[in-house]
């Protein structure tokens, strides 16, 4: 099979306008449905209250009625008596009104009687017999509801095009709409394609991937309304595909695919597209998201979105979401905000980079964390609260550029813990022990980002262990470097062991840094500006320059150096691999894949804080839980016990040395 190359690519824009031409999507009727089918559903016309509510003036606590004039000068020292007239029911209409010197009992939700106008709560009264004592002065309408106060009969309640949420459907069920319009789901079948994918679940062997994408999809139509179908896997077999699909075009309005859009030889979606139906677009001008291919079939769609799945997922926001939406009705407004960009990004000319970002919001408002780079990432789905558009024509983004992010998710709030900096997996666990892992966003950016994080006024912490190649002193000569003296304050943490970390009976013999020059041995490094790094740098300068060796030629002397990650684990799971020999971890990850492990020292793991930040409520949880024995004792004598230890001054202040 000859290789099919890109059409002219378009950009997402032209893109969705193409496509909206040719189409011309629009929900395909409208259905009534009951409240209990009406969940998630997007509504077909504006909705206006059919009644007041509430549809009477009422109570809204225990107490009796009154006329405020009668008890405008009762207080606790000179309380009104008042004759108790009768008393009303929640469920009946009152048959006597308010005359002067009475009051009517009433309970919660009942009927306010005629010229009563407030009720005082039962509480500030005292009964006895058919007189009460009231012990404080009513204002006219307290603690009442008056009919039509909340929504009035004619008032526009709801708008053509909402999803209908819980709050939607209580909102008309209080307003006794039972059967209500909404669009006609359009139907859309979805397949992932591919050889390599595996069902979840499922052992996975060298070369296949989980299928993330058939759900991914799946989910993402039926929260804009589509009744999708997933249907699982298709091989990369031309006639199964072209067969599987045609038929789905008989029942289906659209059809997703996933994987097989590329330029490759075995890339087959296209070719289907192709003899089925019109393609539209033929590969986008976009990072990630290139190889995506739509064509239109009569008055159906055919989508084939990318394979790794953040590129899968971008396509879906910026492409699949505007189309879909007009067939099935949803009107949503795009969600912006600006923020800065704390790192420079270099791309190519000629691609729109579509980068997932994580808020961290600081003193000079929201700053916009790239998440990942990758393709293929699928942490970015969890961890990005929106994405950044940096068009074709631009070919750096300079590190304080201001930039929109488009939002996936509602923005973080200001009480969210924000730690930017080094990875450890004792951290983690401090943080799911306290409970505010579900209010922290942790970036794990390396130990050197978060001391410019802190500089910049973003993060609340920053872990770090540093390691200072002047003094060999840990993290407090940076405070000087990065005039912090008097802005930030390093608590004491915790200790650590890092160390080399081999396959199990390290066959290599790996015992040391030195090792790592062996031409025979492999590493896995860690990023740019983490302590792990500083250290490893450290002691290979060191050992290349009593060899007389500049540092400069490192990369071709140590393989693997530029084999870069961003924690502990995945060190671990490199050397598992057998992607590297080694690679220098904290030694808890050793034991927890089963790996060789040789100590190299105890490193000092600290808290970085601003010192405008050390009396927010998260950021005194973590610390006061690094010597709060019932949280750390256990963890300690668990799995982490051999590799961490908590020195006596935790959790206090740390002077520069």
């Amino acid at each position: 099979m000859s290789r099919k190359i890109f059409h002219t690519l378009l950009s997402v824009r032209e893109a969705v306008e193409e496509v909206v031409k040719r189409v011309k999507p629009a929900p395909k009727g409208v259905e009534e449905v009951g409240l209990e089918e009406a969940l998630w559903r997007i509504l077909a016309e504006d909705i206006y209250a059919p009644v007041d509510h509430p549809p009477f003036d009422r109570s809204e606590v225990d107490g009796y009625a009154v006329r405020s004039i009668d008890i405008e000068w009762s207080d606790e020292l000179s309380p009104v008596e008042l004759r108790v007239a009768g008393s009303v029911r929640v469920d009946e209409e009152p048959g006597i009104a308010c005359r002067p010197g009475e009051a009517i009992e009433v309970a919660t939700g009942a009927m306010v009687p005629m010229d009563c106008d407030s009720i005082v709560m039962e509480e500030y009264t005292e009964r006895t017999g058919e007189v009460i004592k009231v012990y404080r002065s009513t204002s006219p309408g307290e603690n009442i509801s008056t009919a039509g106060s909340d929504v009035s009969a004619g008032d526009l309640v709801l708008l053509k095009g909402t999803r209908l949420g819980h709050e939607h459907i209580a909102l008309l069920a209080g307003l006794g709409v039972g059967r209500i319009p909404v669009y006609v789901k359009p139907r859309a079948a979805v397949y992932s394609t591919g050889d390599e994918i595996v069902e979840p679940g499922e052992p996975l062997s060298a070369g296949k991937v989980y299928d993330v994408n058939g759900y991914l999809v799946t989910s993402y139509l039926r929260e804009l309304g589509v009744d999708a179908v997933f249907k699982g896997r298709l091989p990369d077999d031309y006639e199964i595909l072209r067969n599987t699909i045609e038929s789905d075009l008989g029942s289906y309005d659209m059809v997703f695919t996933s994987g097989g859009t590329s330029a490759g030889i075995r890339d087959l979606v296209y070719r289907v597209f192709e003899e089925l139906g019109e393609v539209v677009v033929h590969g986008l001008k976009t990072k990630p998201g290139k190889p995506t291919v739509i064509a239109v079939s009569g008055s159906r769609l055919l989508v084939g979105l990318p394979g790794f799945p953040l590129s899968c997922y971008m396509i879906l926001r910026g492409v699949v979401k505007p189309i879909v939406s007009l067939m099935t009705g949803l009107r949503e407004d795009e969600r912006i905000v600006e923020a800065t960009l704390p790192v420079r990004v270099r791309k190519q000319v000629g691609k729109t980079w579509l980068i997932p970002v994580s808020l961290v919001e600081g003193v000079n408002g929201y700053s916009a964390y790239p998440v990942s780079f990758s393709s293929g990432s699928i942490a970015s789905l969890i961890y990005s609260d929106g994405y950044v558009e940096l068009p074709e024509d631009l070919d750096t983004a300079e590190a304080g550029s201001r930039v929109r992010v488009y939002l996936f998710r509602d923005p973080p709030s200001p009480g969210r813990l924000n730690i930017i900096g080094s990875n450890d997996p004792l951290l983690m666990e401090l943080l799911r022990a306290t409970r505010l892992a579900y209010s922290s966003r942790v970036l794990n950016t390396g130990s050197l980002a978060g001391w410019h994080a802190v500089a910049r006024g973003e993060a609340d912490i920053a872990p770090t262990h540093l390691l200072d190649e002047e003094t060999l002193v840990y993290n407090t000569p940076f405070l000087k470097k990065f005039n912090l003296e008097g802005k930030a304050v390093l608590i004491r943490g915790f200790d650590r062991l890092i160390g080399i970390v081999t396959a199990p009976g390290n066959p290599k013999k790996i015992e040391g840094i030195e090792d790592f020059l062996r031409s025979d041995v492999r590493i896995v490094n860690r990023v740019r500006g983490s302590g792990i790094r500083t250290y490893l740098d450290h002691h290979l300068k060191k050992i290349l320059s009593e060899r007389g060796v500049p540092f400069t030629r490192v990369r071709e002397l140590v393989k693997g150096y530029t084999y870069e990650v961003k924690t502990h684990t995945a060190v671990a799971l490199a050397v598992r691999q057998g992607r590297a020999d080694a690679g220098i971890a904290v030694g808890y990850v050793a034991e927890l894949f089963n790996l060789g492990f040789k100590p190299l020292t105890w490193e000092e793991y600290d808290l970085l804080v601003p010192v405008e930040k050390q009396g927010k409520p998260g950021v005194r949880r973590l610390i006061d839980a690094l010597v709060n024995k019932e949280i750390i004792e256990p963890l300690l004598q668990g799995k982490y016990g051999r590799y961490y230890r908590i020195p006596v001054n935790a959790g206090k202040p740390k002077h520069n040395r």
